[in-house]
Parts: structure tokens; sequence; C-alpha cells
């Protein structure tokens, strides 16, 4: 869709991400951008060095605004049942630019606060507890899915606490809509589908909150919202809250489920954690650089041309992906052991909450739960072991998420 490119030949991006970060090495290997081809032959910039891309963030010639800034969109090139759609259809801070972006990112942060963050240590500890006791209650000798049983259930039950979701029912719908959005190499009409649905509960949230409001953040951004002036459209604050459950808990699992197995397939790295030599942020933070959440960020739109050098120029409305995956293992940032997990790493940088204005606001609550969730689990499952080789562990079909499908385990007390 970028005739200006059409003498480059796209590296061409599965979409089921089978190998997600080995595609992220050949698209580093290409150069510091590369023109890339996404499900329904969209193409894009893919970003991958790292002190490029970090530059490239915070350039107010870069909007996420594909409403103004890309072509293929405002001409209605891009069809609904993309699987990537929902990505860029959004009216929220994720997709904001400018004016628009600074007014729905400070109402949000007013009500996402660093107290309010810190006030739920107390419940997340409380679910993990019951989380250990659910699994030291399973059957002993049987491999147990540890994504399905903790890694998956400790994001949910908490921001569905966050934002007042109670209904067991209600909390299990929204999952299945944040799984086809992540997951997007599975059928095509379940992702399409899915979007809408969650809009859908959403609006009945809201609508319940207005009617019944308590003391969650659904409530705290619905008075926000109505307090502020221009008030946010009902559609920005549906918009609004499907951002923060989606990505507030997908990035989560696939955190905790990449750092498990990259523990549990380096014991020598695990036991430095319990002697004391590293400490569990070490591990979080190498494990968002070595294994992101998201490894590929879509999309990004250049306002102007933007020259990079090396003769290469992003023309006005070209769109940009953002690889956090290929930037966490620059050689050019991290050394030439770039590819390797390890803990004791002096550099610890990595774009794995993004950078700049578009920061991950749900950074530190990612980071608290997976602070309070790892040591919890290795202290009461010292002895844990995978019950499959590494390399049957299925990835996520997503280049958007970066996870495994089930994460089997043996647990010996």
């Amino acid at each position: 869709m970028m005739d200006s490119h059409a003498d480059v030949a796209p590296f061409v991006i599965d979409p089921r991400g089978r190998d997600v970060l080995g595609e992220a090495a050949l698209i580093r290997a290409i150069g510091p951008v590369a023109l890339v081809e996404m499900p329904g032959g969209v193409q894009a910039w893919a970003v991958s060095d790292q002190r490029l891309l970090r530059r490239l963030l915070v350039d107010p010639r870069v909007s996420k605004d594909a409403y103004r800034h890309w072509p293929a969109w405002i001409n209605g090139e891009i069809p609904p049942d993309w699987p990537l759609f929902a990505w860029v259809a959004v009216r929220n801070m994720l997709t904001a630019y400018g004016p628009d972006h600074r007014r729905l990112r400070g109402l949000i942060a007013g009500a996402f606060t660093v107290r309010r963050i810190a006030d739920l240590r107390p419940r997340i500890e409380v679910i993990t507890a019951d989380l250990l006791n659910e699994l030291a209650g399973l059957p002993p000798g049987r491999p147990v899915d540890l994504r399905e049983r903790y890694a998956y259930q400790l994001p949910i039950r908490v921001i569905c606490e966050l934002f007042g979701i109670s209904d067991k029912g209600t909390r299990e719908e929204v999952s299945r809509c944040v799984d086809a959005l992540f997951n997007i190499g599975k059928s095509p009409e379940e992702t399409a589908a899915a979007f809408p649905r969650l809009q859908r509960i959403l609006r009945e949230l809201v609508a319940e909150k207005r009617e019944r409001p308590g003391d969650d953040l659904s409530s705290a951004l619905i008075a926000a919202r109505d307090d502020e002036a221009p008030p946010l459209s009902e559609d920005e604050l549906v918009d609004t809250l499907a951002l923060f459950v989606s990505a507030g808990h997908e990035t989560t699992v696939n955190l905790l489920g990449n750092a498990i197995v990259a523990l549990l397939t380096h014991p020598g790295q695990l036991g430095r954690v319990h002697a004391g030599d590293v400490t569990w942020e070490d591990v979080i933070e190498e494990t968002l650089r070595h294994q992101p959440p998201v490894p590929n960020l879509p999309l990004r739109f250049a306002v102007e041309d933007i020259g990079i050098g090396d003769g290469v120029t992003l023309r006005a409305g070209d769109a940009i992906l953002a690889c956090y995956g290929a930037a966490g293992r620059d050689p050019l940032v991290h050394g030439p052991d770039a590819d390797r997990f390890d803990v004791a790493r002096s550099v610890k940088d990595h774009l794995a909450f993004g950078h700049g204005v578009h920061h991950c606001l749900g950074a530190p609550l990612a980071r608290l739960e997976a602070a309070i969730a790892l040591p919890a689990l290795f202290e009461r499952y010292p002895d844990l072991t995978l019950a499959a080789e590494p390399g049957e562990l299925l990835p996520l079909e997503s280049f958007v998420s970066n996870g495994y499908r089930a994460l089997p385990v043996r647990l010996a007390p």
C-alpha cells in the first residue's frame, strides 16, 4: 500500500509468530529500518535499532493517529476484518497524537496514580497466595499448566478487580476478547468480532458504574470524564477502558510466563537469585529485554518526511512498526551476547514498555505483580520443573504478543 517503496522487496512477517524473535533478528540484519509486510499485504517500516527507535518514539513528526496521518486508513483501504484493525481504530491515548494525547493521558494519569497501584500490593499478595493454594490442592505428580492456573489468573483477577468487573462470567468473556485481539494469527473472524464485543461489555460496565459507582478505576474514570472540560466522548471512555483491561492483562501474563520459562531453562541463574547474588527486579528487567511481552507494536505514522540516514527516508503517511523485541537484543547496545538471557547483565536498557509520551502507564502495575508472583512461586515450589522440553512449548499465534500457549510444569513442594 506504499507505492513510493514499490521497488523494495518487503520482509514478510509471519502473522502466526512461530519464531517472532528469530524474525526480529532477520529484520535487524536488514538494517536499522526494514520494509515489512504484515497481514493483509499492509506494509510498514520496521524499526529495530534501539537508539533510532528511541529517537523516533519521541519525535513529534511521528504520530499514532491513523485517522489523521495514515492515508491507507483515511482512504478506506484497510478493511474491518484486517487482523490489526482494532489496534488502529480505537479512540484512546494509545492512538492519540499531540494535544489529544495530552488531554487523554492527563485524565487517565490523574486516576491511575502511583498510590493507587501501591495500594494494590496487599490484594495482589492475597490473590497470589490463593492461586498457590489452589495449585497445592491439585492431584500430585500430574503436569500442571502454569500459564492457565497461575500466570493467566493473577493479572486478569487484579485488572478486573481494579476496574470493578466482579462477575465471573463477564471476566471470562473479557479474557476471551483480549486473547483474540492479541492472538492475531488465529481465526480472522474471531479477531474481527472480539473488539466490538469487548466494547459492548464495557459500555454495559460504564452504564452500571454510572448507576452504582464504586471504589474502582472505572468509576474514577467516569467521574473524571464527566468533570472534564471538554469531556471525553463516550467512545474515548470505552476505548480507554478497553486499553487498560487488555494491555493490563495480556502483557503481564506473558511477562510472568516468559520469566518462569527463562529461569527453569537457566537453573544456574535461578540459583543466583536464590543465593541473593541478583534480585527479582534483575530477573524482571532481563525478561522484559530478552523476551518482551509485546515484541512488535502497531502502528505509528510519519507526519512528514523523516530522513534517518543511509539514504533512507520515511515518507509522510508511511506506517511504522516499533520492534521492541529486536531492539531489546540490539548488539550495538547489549553487546555480542545480546541474545543470551543473563540476569546479571550490567546494561538493563530496554523499550518493552515503550518510551516517551506513550510509555505504558501500567508498567508499574506489571512490575509489581511480577515482583510478588515470581518469588512467591519459586519459594513455594523451589524444585519446580518443566513437564516438556523447551522446544515443545508452543508460542502464541501472534507477532504482536510474545508468550506460550501453555506452560506445563511439575510441582514439587
